[in-house]
């Protein structure tokens, strides 16, 4: 979407305003063009000291965005935003106001705030003010967790910036835009589902909409740290190695990194691209893992910048069949996680939400987890590097894709960039995931394999997987995607005794793959409601699901090659597509644990095997 030239605005807007309103209005039109800018990516964004917008803000949904003069490229003279807030007394069409529309709380998706809202699909818009004191010499950054899924921003009616993609950070260049006082943010949020977006029509979890992460102002100086990347060199020595990048800063700038509780301190300068190489040794590291997830304060500075991390350092990297963490052996006992909230259900945000399903986790046994089927926010990253939980984190390249179309690959592309330069300096992160069950055909192929190439070339100490579908031959399975060439490790999802035969039918299974790489079987299971009992062999009790998994263990267990597993799934969360009534309802029901936090027979089938070491390699 476009939005038209200043000078059409302000020809629109004189139509509809009078006096000096018309001439505040005209000055806001002629600066959104200069004041426009593409987000930029901070690494570490809640390590700043940040000013929260959480809270309360105006909500109006507007299913024709008729608030924008301009929708498709075709004009709308009776468009009602830009730059327009209701005050009483002003010359304004009365059924477009801020300030008595409903309240949505952010953050938060605005489909489990209100029941009318349950399915909501379309523009929804946001408004709250704000008072402020800028600083002199510095760059202030409306930053926005997420927004799901196409969003604009504007402060005091300047556009400062638009994103497409819901689970990724936007940080909006508002400097310019914001005063001294009394300030007001506007954000339209726009949740369509795009035959072109990634993902793309139709995926098997709620598409929430609204500004479902925190959103703040961070205050940085003229000069700053955008972004930088330290990691632990693969090897048996405590060589710390990396970059750290200054935004507007002159070649030449000196950059230091402390790690003060191991008396190291390097200093560099940044070359003409702005990046500084870092690389130092240190004695007494103590690596980070489940066991011991040590976290260091990480000290940053450059000009008058400074970002204080708290990291750890480990190496991981995948050598024949073997996952190697630290330079040993590991067996990824794990589960499948999605953002949704426990209890209220939605889309999760809070440490609260990330503390409970990780420690379910880790009751049950687990030291690794697969974030499906999108990034995750930073609290989930916070709290899995605090409690020694490992991560599959995934790019939402998911089920069918337009992967003939340049503009999807570009749309990938920019989401998985946003994704590892964010992320990047979480220790718990160890492989990218590059898609979920796609396809098997030679435009995919490459579509993913471009995707492989560019996620080494941002970050070459982690591992490359992709949940792959595998296809049957009588009683064996087969995995011999082609993709699984761009892997370092192979993912595979597969239901038998769900989806295919019944669950004793794992017992004949054999299994064939064609790689000499690390498998993880990202995906197993099958469904059933919480408190639902009967038969072992009546679908939906718990004594069914659990039966799958009793299956399912041995015959996972006889893969040569298994190195992890992530079972389908932690929680209950809701899907359009499970509609079974009085069933699933409209929750996907593979979950170990309900949404309500009542745990299923299968979760404790899954926790012995985990806890007395009888799945897997021992690690």
């Amino acid at each position: 979407m476009k939005l038209l030239s200043a000078p059409l605005h302000a020809r629109v807007a004189a139509q509809l305003l009078r006096g000096a309103a018309a001439s505040a209005l005209l000055l806001a039109l002629a600066a959104t063009a200069r004041a426009e800018s593409a987000p930029i990516v901070l690494t570490g964004a809640d390590r700043r000291p940040a000013t929260s917008l959480n809270g309360e803000w105006g909500s109006i949904a507007d299913p024709y965005f008729s608030g924008l003069f301009s929708f498709h490229h075709v004009e709308k003279k009776n468009g009602w935003f830009l730059n327009y807030k209701a005050k009483p007394g002003d010359p304004f069409p009365t059924e477009y106001n801020f300030a008595t529309a409903p309240k949505l709380k952010v953050p938060g998706d605005w489909n489990t705030q209100r029941e009318s809202l349950l399915y909501y699909e379309g523009p929804m818009w946001y408004e709250r003010d704000f008072t402020y004191e800028p600083k002199a010499h510095t760059h202030i950054f409306l930053h926005v967790g997420a927004a799901n899924y196409r969003s604009w921003f504007w402060v005091n009616g300047q556009k400062v910036c638009e994103h497409e993609g819901g689970f990724t950070a936007i940080n909006c260049d508002v400097t310019q835009a914001v005063h001294a006082g009394a300030n007001f943010v506007v954000a339209a949020v726009d949740n369509t589902r795009l035959e072109d977006g990634v993902p793309g029509l139709e995926t098997d979890w709620w598409n929430y909409g609204g500004l479902t992460r925190e959103v703040s102002l961070i205050e940085v100086p003229e000069s700053f740290i955008d972004q930088y990347d330290l990691h632990l060199k693969r090897g048996e020595g405590s060589e710390i190695e990396g970059w750290v990048h200054v935004m507007d800063g002159q070649p030449g700038a000196k950059v230091e990194v402390e790690i003060p509780e191991l008396g190291a301190q390097q200093s560099a300068e940044t070359g003409s691209d702005g990046r500084a190489a870092v690389h130092f040794s240190v004695k007494g590291l103590e690596r980070w893992s489940p066991e011991t997830p040590k976290l260091y304060k990480v000290m940053l500075r450059a000009g008058q910048d400074s970002v204080d991390e708290l990291m750890g350092f480990r190496t991981v990297e995948a050598r024949g069949t073997e996952i190697l963490l630290n330079g040993k052996p590991i067996f990824l006992r794990g589960v499948a996680v999605h953002a949704e909230a426990p209890y209220r259900t939605g889309r999760a945000y809070s440490d609260k939400d990330a503390e409970t399903l990780l420690g379910w986790a880790r009751e049950m046994g687990c030291n690794y987890v697969r974030l499906a089927h999108y990034p995750h926010d930073e609290t989930m990253l916070r709290a899995a590097d605090r409690m020694g939980v490992l991560v599959w984190s995934e790019n939402p390249v998911y089920w069918a894709l337009g992967f003939d179309n340049p503009k999807v690959l570009a749309k990938a592309e920019q989401q998985l960039d946003e994704e590892i330069n964010t992320s990047r300096n979480h220790a718990a992160i160890i492989l990218w995931s590059m898609a979920n069950e796609t396809p098997n055909n030679a435009a995919r192929t490459q579509f993913i394999e471009t995707l492989a190439t560019r996620a080494r070339a941002l970050d070459a100490t982690r591992l490359i997987t992709a949940a792959l579908l595998v296809r049957a031959e009588g009683h064996t399975k087969i995995v011999d995607d082609p993709l699984g060439e761009a892997l370092d490790v192979v993912g595979v999802n597969e239901y038998i005794g769900w989806y295919e035969g019944r669950p004793e039918s794992a017992d004949t299974t054999e299994w064939k793959i064609a790689y000499e790489k690390p498998v993880v079987v990202s995906e197993f299971g099958g469904g059933a409601k919480a408190g639902l009992h009967g038969s072992e062999n009546e679908r939906w009790t718990e004594e069914f699901q659990a039966n799958i998994y009793r299956h399912q263990l041995p015959m996972l267990n006889k893969i040569p090659q298994l190195r992890g597993m992530s079972p389908w799934v932690l929680m209950d969360f809701r899907s359009p597509n499970r509609p079974l009534a009085g069933i699933q309802d409209e929750y996907n029901r593979k979950g170990l644990i309900s949404e309500q936090g009542q745990k299923k027979q299968a979760f404790y089938v899954l926790q012995k095997a985990y806890k007395e070491g009888t799945i897997g390699k021992a690690d």
